[in-house]
């Protein structure tokens, strides 16, 4: 239960851009072509990011990005 809360709590905009090493409009432009979670309203003028949608976005990324090869 904890995690499930955990996963519906809600990233503004600097919390997600420190995660996710994004810029705003790259955020933005990203959403648009259907490769990052889209934002929920929180007012007029606010959004936010579900945890567990930045979350899962992370882990999908950090699966298709190769491990670096070390030489000896």
């Amino acid at each position: 239960m904890n995690q499930d809360l955990e996963d519906i709590a809600i990233l503004r905009m600097p919390e997600v851009k420190r995660l996710t090493g994004l810029g705003r409009s790259s955020i933005y432009r990203m959403m648009d072509d259907g490769i990052f979670p889209r934002s929920v309203s929180l007012g007029s003028r606010a959004v936010g990011w579900m945890v567990g949608d930045i979350r899962a976005w992370l882990q999908r990324k950090r699966a298709v990005i190769p491990c670096p090869v070390v030489a000896e």
